[in-house]
């Protein structure tokens, strides 16, 4: 008996719906049922879960859910230059800023300084933080900024010039910083006890000032770059950097 039109029709549609499945499901766009799932590698507790479905993924770029997922993965400056862009991303990226502030993981930074007294009462809210909003146009990192932040990791913007006194005090989850081209002075005790740090390159900066102890006890630090630029050196900038050789 012949096969009819109907028939072959159908399964040539079958066939392609289950080949597209496929395919999404090895991309992790799509389960076994066909609903929408964002691949565990680019998930977090901070992203918010896809509310809708829409038709193709190229439709999906232009949603708020997009919007939320970006926000996870871009640098601080970034992220507050994104608030700019249109009424729709200030309102994801606020939300997006205030859900991490509320859990304590994030800290917005404006530069100003905190008093020593202060900076001891948030000894132990400060170790919950993970990452700074920089406000932009900052031009310093206050003195006691993030200290006892031992899960911090940073970089630190563009157009900063200066690193107040312990800065980054027993930041100790720190394994690199990356230096604005605009730095000139990183003062006392900036990076003190930052016992995971291993690598610093200030080259690129124009660097003039390293005050006293400023990278006192790293204790894993093991390269250490400075430019020509440099015309203060303090004492003891390197004192107990027991991996540090000369070059």
């Amino acid at each position: 008996m012949p096969k009819s039109v109907a028939s072959e029709s159908n399964k040539g549609h079958e066939s392609r719906e289950m080949s597209r499945k496929r395919g999404a499901r090895d991309e992790g766009y799509e389960d076994e049922e066909g609903i929408l799932e964002i691949p565990s590698a680019v998930t977090s507790s901070t992203l918010t879960t896809v509310s809708t479905v829409p038709a193709t993924m190229s439709q999906f770029l232009f949603t708020d859910d997009f919007k939320r997922l970006l926000v996870g993965f871009v640098i601080g400056d970034t992220l507050m230059t994104l608030r700019l862009v249109t009424k729709a991303w200030k309102r994801v990226v606020d939300a997006f800023i205030d859900e991490g502030m509320k859990s304590g993981k994030f800290l917005v930074h404006d530069g100003n300084d905190i008093s020593t007294m202060d900076a001891m009462t948030r000894m132990r809210k400060s170790e919950l933080v993970m990452r700074v909003i920089f406000l932009l146009n900052i031009t310093k990192v206050g003195v006691h900024a993030f200290i006892n932040a031992i899960n911090l990791v940073v970089d630190i913007p563009e157009g900063v010039k200066r690193i107040g006194d312990a800065a980054f005090n027993h930041c100790s989850s720190l394994t690199t910083v990356s230096f604005p081209t605009t730095l000139t002075l990183i003062g006392q005790l900036a990076f003190r006890d930052c016992s995971s740090l291993k690598n610093v390159d200030l080259l690129h900066t124009n660097l003039q000032e390293l005050g006293e102890d400023a990278f006192y006890k790293c204790r894993e630090l093991k390269s250490m770059m400075i430019p020509d630029s440099l015309q203060t050196p303090g004492n003891n900038v390197f004192h107990r950097c027991s991996k540090l050789a000369p070059s």
